[in-house]
């Protein structure tokens, strides 16, 4: 569905005789003349009276498929095999199908998806507008009721959701005013704008403010007969009824084959399995051009394998779509088998601001060291001492993009100012840094002193996941020997190094990038500002404004302030032009600051695709958020060539 009008910089119009800002989000019109097509995998179950004809399946106003230069129009039928390494990989059919209230289109703007419309008045009151006759895949109604019982049920029922409704419907502490005027429209309304909200929903872990009402309601205390819950909560070994109803409600998890869905395809397989099989949603909302209703594929079976064996059993062609599990170290290995097993290797790219990046721990609890780190000279010699350029090269084969761990020329706030800040090979500046703090005395093996005798020798923790990782702080390690720093690796356990990490154990840490350098200037710029305890540049910080002060550390660091400043600015902004200023001041402030050290990103990942598939993009984004991985690239609409 691509929008009519999309983009937050809006339309102005009279509203109750006020000027106000209403931005209206559209679904594309439906083509002149169109007549819905059945699937023939589901002709039989009509025919047998077992399903209603398509014309009572679908929504009054299907979504139309928004058009795109790497479709083509598809037909119906196969099975599209994937490898994935664990059985909660089930949430795959959430995130892959993609199904979402709103969405991104591949060109990152909003649009309507499973909503008719959207309006949204001064940045804080939100109109969905759900489209009349849309269903369940189990047929029953998708109404205004199944927000209504999510906010009312769930979200305020202590016992269900003891924290209360998620954060990101709170704006300045407050929650929403919830209303339903009708079974096709619900309206979320703050006093203040709340510009997390749309773009929540759209994620690849999207924010679910909707549940299945009418099946949900017989594990619920406030609607169930109370000996046939307790008899249910025995049954599957419950604590009680709110753990069962949690546990069978998850539409992320995706593990429930009794829990309706409004993606393409509906789980047929009971956990635990090693293959899981979903078939196509007769109910579901979307049409093609020619009026066909999607998915073209009828079922998508998940394989679950060591994660060890995914580029293996990919390249015997165990698999139609493959990219997670792979990474550009599999490139050569998969290429040589491609012929062989008629698998199609293609090379995307991904959106980290860098493969991999160091984190200087602010908040440290060694006082010497955290003086230090919080020297920006410090940190800008560091980055100047890393030779990117022979990481580049040695590590991913010269096709990276060299540079700070910031957005990507693919985000419309890229400037080539910030990627190329502090990130040049400049040992002999980067020397003279280091001698301007003071650090002139060596040890015998050249390696500078601390201020209170120590050897300057920065121990990096890291998960120690992957030997990617390592070679490139091999390679760090003896660029910044040149300059006098030693560098150490010590390797832990994911959670035990997280834990070490916002205790202030740690000093810097390597891991992934900025996950989503291709933001717009609607998308959350908190992965630059000290708001959340897993930024690993300031962890005591973002704990501090995650538990409201509670505990952490307040911010104590000018550039820091500045940038919650700047982060408040985004928040009360009205408009995109006042979203992007302030968007502009945080980059430019990380820039110069040095808070993360980036080394290479734009790092191709494989993406092997069966030589049968079509209507894949040849060349994409392959990312968590935004992206879903290939969900932006609409799933559904792949289709399988006859042989």
């Amino acid at each position: 569905m691509k929008s009519l009008v999309v983009g937050l910089a809006g339309i102005l119009i009279l509203a109750q005789g006020a000027m106000a800002e209403v931005v209206r989000y559209d679904s594309a019109p439906l083509p002149d003349g169109w007549m819905a097509q059945e699937a023939p995998a589901l002709k039989a179950l009509v025919e047998a009276g077992d399903l209603p004809p398509l014309d009572q399946r679908l929504p009054d106003k299907p979504a139309l498929l928004s058009p795109a230069d790497w479709r083509t129009p598809g037909v119906y039928g196969g099975s599209l095999q994937t490898l994935v390494s664990r059985t909660k990989d089930t949430r795959l059919l959430a995130v892959h199908g993609y199904t979402r209230l709103i969405d991104l289109e591949p060109d990152l703007t909003l649009a309507p998806d499973v909503l008719e419309s959207v309006e949204v008045e001064d940045g804080r009151i939100f109109t969905f507008h759900l489209r009349a006759g849309h269903r369940w895949s189990d047929g029953t109604p998708f109404t205004s009721e199944d927000f209504r019982y999510y906010w009312k049920d769930v979200a305020n029922n202590r016992e269900l959701t003891p924290s209360g409704p998620p954060s990101l419907l709170r704006v300045k502490g407050e929650l929403p005013r919830v209303t339903f005027p009708d079974a096709t429209t619900v309206r979320y309304a703050w006093d203040a704008p709340n510009p997390f909200f749309l773009p929540a929903l759209a994620g690849a872990s999207p924010l679910f403010i909707y549940r299945p009402s009418r099946y949900l309601k017989q594990f619920h205390e406030d609607y169930a007969d109370p000996d046939e819950l307790q008899e249910r909560v025995k049954a599957i070994r419950a604590r009680n009824w709110a753990q069962l109803h949690n546990r069978v409600g998850n539409l992320y998890r995706f593990s429930n084959p009794n829990l309706p869905t409004l993606q393409p395809w509906a789980l047929q397989t009971e956990p635990p399995s090693d293959r899981y099989v979903a078939r196509r949603n007769p109910y579901y909302h979307r049409i093609d051009a020619q009026g066909r209703q999607l998915p073209y594929i009828d079922e998508v079976v998940l394989k679950v394998v060591s994660p060890a064996l995914i580029p293996v059993k990919t390249s015997a062609g165990e698999t139609d779509l493959q990219g997670r599990g792979l990474h550009l170290t599999d490139y050569t290995f998969l290429k040589r088998s491609a012929d062989r097993t008629a698998l199609d290797v293609r090379l995307w790219r991904t959106a980290r601001g860098s493969e991999i990046a160091l984190y200087p721990n602010l908040n440290t609890n060694d006082p010497v060291w955290r003086a230090l780190i919080r020297d920006v000279r410090f940190r800008r010699a560091l980055s100047l001492a890393v030779n990117r350029e022979e990481i580049n090269q040695v590590i991913y084969f010269g096709l990276g993009l060299k540079g700070a761990n910031t957005v990507l020329p693919r985000s419309t706030l890229f400037s080539e100012a910030y990627r190329s800040a502090w990130s040049g090979y400049e040992p002999k500046q980067a020397a003279k840094l280091l001698d301007d703090l003071g650090l002139t005395k060596r040890g015998s093996d050249g390696i500078r002193l601390l201020p209170d005798g120590r050897s300057l020798e920065v121990i990096v923790e890291t998960a120690g996941e992957n030997t990617e990782e390592s070679d490139v702080l091999e390679l760090i390690r003896d660029s910044w020997n040149a300059i006098g720093v030693g560098l150490f690796v010590k390797p832990s356990q994911r959670e035990v190094l997280r834990r070490r990490i916002f205790s202030g154990e740690t000093t810097f840490a390597a891991w992934f990038g900025l996950g989503n350098a291709v933001p717009t200037a609607d998308m959350s710029p908190a992965p630059f500002v000290p708001v959340h305890q897993h930024s690993l540049q300031w962890p005591k910080w973002g704990q501090f404004a995650e538990t409201n002060g509670e505990s952490g550390e307040p911010v104590d660091m000018t550039g820091p302030e500045q940038l919650l400043d700047h982060y408040e600015t985004w928040k009360a902004a009205r408009t995109s032009a006042e979203r992007e200023a302030a968007w502009r001041e945080i980059l430019s402030l990380n820039a110069d600051q040095v808070f993360t050290i980036g080394v290479v990103a734009n790092v191709p990942q494989p993406v092997v695709v069966s030589k049968r598939l079509r209507n894949v993009p040849e060349e994409g984004l392959f990312n968590w958020n935004p992206g879903a991985e290939i969900g932006i690239y609409r799933p559904d609409s792949f289709w399988f060539a006859q042989d």
